[in-house]
């Protein structure tokens, strides 16, 4: 039977393991509502939605871990419409939430690219991009990739999602970086480190073109699907460290 914590030592290993002081972020990391003092029963998922929220109530939760929270830089500070709904939800069953952002993205073995790296078997060479959070490598097995279409088939086959690649010249990939959700900006950053192909979650208009000018390949594998892995590799490590339960709830989405 699991234990109960209080709050305040459930968020110090939360701030432990992932270092939220080192980041520069778009939102706040660490306790985002308050919640009940004691929790026994810990949810993770990707995102605070509604849907997330209602279905941490029905696992009679104490608290959610979540990589996208609720508040965010730029926003205008209203609670109002779908903003009321979650926070009503969350302040009536007295359900704590907590969101780690790019602290998340970049733990070296429980984030979000550690992770999705270990699906895809890729082995982590070195890291690239503004605040280190990209990584590249290449595959642990020692083998390439024939070309981009192969790489494609092993990145959707691993997320049940098929993947955008702007085609390149046919080549071999043998080095790989990839940054997980909407980092398609960090494109640049990722030629510049040498790769043959580039992983994330979303394709703007740009990247199309720097891809088929460079030789280097791009996939836009899901924002979503690529940041499923985080949130419940973290929140499984900190429940067992504290002796409480937790379960991960996955909410479908096609991004």
């Amino acid at each position: 039977m699991s234990q109960t914590v209080t709050r305040q030592t459930l968020l110090s290993a939360f701030n432990d393991l992932l270092q939220p002081a080192r980041f520069k972020d778009y939102g706040p990391n660490g306790l985002q509502v308050e919640g009940a003092d004691t929790i026994r029963h810990i949810v993770s998922g990707v995102t605070a939605s509604r849907a997330l929220i209602e279905a941490a109530i029905d696992a009679k939760a104490d608290a959610i871990f979540v990589h996208h929270g609720l508040f965010w830089r730029g926003q205008d500070g209203t609670v109002t419409g779908w903003m009321k709904q979650r926070l009503q939800l969350l302040l009536a069953h007295n359900i704590n939430l907590l969101a780690y952002h790019l602290p998340l993205d970049a733990h070296p073995e429980l984030g979000n690219n550690a992770q999705l790296g270990r699906r895809l078997g890729l082995q982590v060479q070195g890291t690239f991009g503004e605040q280190d959070l990209g990584l590249w490598g290449a595959r642990a097995d020692g083998q390439t990739f024939a070309n981009a279409q192969a790489l494609a088939a092993v990145v959707s086959g691993a997320l049940q999602r098929e993947s955008v690649v702007v085609q390149t010249p046919v080549r071999e990939i043998r080095k790989v970086a990839w940054c997980t959700g909407g980092a398609q900006s960090y494109f640049e950053a990722a030629i510049a480190a040498g790769v043959d192909a580039f992983i994330t979650g979303e394709i703007s208009e740009p990247q199309a073109h720097l891809a088929r000018e460079t030789g280097v390949a791009f996939l836009a594998c899901g924002h979503h699907a690529t940041e499923r892995y985080g949130a419940p590799a973290a929140a499984a490590h900190v429940a067992a460290q504290l002796g409480i339960s937790h379960q991960f709830i996955e909410i479908d989405n096609p991004a």
